[in-house]
């Protein structure tokens, strides 16, 4: 039985102050040459860090621009 199709996955998720930060990131990695894609688009979020019922905001709760790059793992 193979396992799920979300196991086979590689997931490298990219946290930056800027969207052209996190969108040259994928460039300046060279990711596509190691078989990576983006899994969704470029978005602003804010960070949350839970620890059991403990609750603490990343960069100071300031929001930041996140983008997941993901590769096939098989």
């Amino acid at each position: 039985m193979e396992p799920p199709s979300w196991l086979m996955k590689i997931a490298s998720p990219i946290i930056a102050e800027s969207f052209e930060a996190a969108a040259l990131e994928f460039h300046r990695r060279n990711l596509a040459a190691e078989g990576y894609r983006m899994a969704g688009p470029i978005s602003m979020q804010r960070f949350e860090l839970m620890n059991g019922p403990k609750r603490e905001h990343l960069f100071d709760g300031n929001p930041m621009f996140a983008v997941t790059f993901a590769k096939d793992n098989g």
